[in-house]
């Protein structure tokens, strides 16, 4: 598959395999690294957009001229943001949080155009979880799926949790590619 002109400021292989089906590979991957810490009071879609764009304009500068697309993906019940579990026990309190509730998974995307403007979107997933029995619980925190993620997984085991699921999977997993694919359309990719 031919690079197209543009770099991705994440180091997410799940975001570099959703570029790659909708045939939009970067030319280069460069993660930013970049303070992600919560702002006080910050609520999870002002958080989400706030990394994507932050993500892209560091990479941007870094290379002026250049297309970049930042990514951002957080999973919230109702004003709460779930970081990334550090730890089994903290991975277990996620998974009693979201058993048996609805919850949101917020995507952001962010594109900085050659001109150095940004542009950004905002995805938004319902889903709704079963009722996670201790022993499920127990074997996802195991199976050790969640690594490095917000909450969870959804392209693992835990897809079979999901009782219901409104919006974007692909957003879930990390990128929604709608919203991606328009947004590079927009700044000159094809």
């Amino acid at each position: 598959m031919e690079a197209k002109d543009f770099i991705l400021a994440s180091g997410s292989p799940q975001r570099k395999a959703l570029l790659q089906q909708i045939g939009m590979m970067p030319k280069a991957i460069e993660p930013a690294d970049i303070d992600e810490s919560e702002k006080k009071g910050e609520k999870p879609a002002a958080y989400v957009k706030r990394m994507a764009l932050e993500k892209a304009m560091a990479i941007a500068k870094k290379h002026p001229g250049e297309v970049v697309l930042g990514a951002d993906t957080v999973v919230a019940v109702g004003n709460k943001i779930l970081h990334k579990a550090k730890n089994d026990d903290e991975q277990t309190k996620v998974m009693q949080l979201l058993s048996g509730k609805g919850h949101r998974v917020l995507s952001a995307v962010c594109l900085v155009d050659k001109n150095g403007k940004p542009h950004l979107r905002l995805n938004v997933t319902k889903i709704l979880m079963k009722r996670l029995s201790q022993n499920e619980i127990e074997n996802y925190v195991k199976s050790r799926e969640w690594v490095g993620c917000c909450g969870y997984k959804i392209e693992g085991s835990l897809a079979g949790f999901v009782c219901k699921m409104t919006g974007s999977y692909s957003g879930v997993v990390g990128l929604p590619l709608f919203e991606t694919r328009n947004l590079l359309l927009g700044g000159g990719i094809v």
